[in-house]
């Protein structure tokens, strides 16, 4: 099992290994999207890149970075994660709309 904490939120949801963190935040009402990202959102299809967390503790429990994200986060920290792309396979600490 995977736990799942949202700091910003402050909430704790419980995933199987292999769940998807952005179905995940969805199901549990918590709001990944920025503004912009509320309104032009790809629908987590891992085209638009508006659905970017930082990824506080737990990094290790993530799938790698799909092709994807090493190009549309190439000037961000290694921390920040779109959240469409990312399996959850462990306990991960999320902050959502990081600056």
């Amino acid at each position: 099992m995977a736990n799942i904490k949202f700091i910003n939120e402050n909430l704790e949801v419980v995933a199987a290994d292999g769940a998807n963190l952005r179905t995940k935040a969805i199901e549990n009402q918590v709001d990944i999207y920025k503004t912009w990202g509320k309104l032009s959102n790809c629908g987590g299809y891992g085209q638009c890149g508006t659905c970017i967390v930082e990824i506080v503790e737990g990094l290790e429990n993530l799938s790698p970075r799909t092709d994807f994200e090493q190009r549309k986060l190439k000037r961000k920290p290694e921390s920040y994660r779109l959240a469409c792309q990312t399996i959850v396979n462990g306990p991960v600490s999320v902050k959502t709309k990081p600056s």
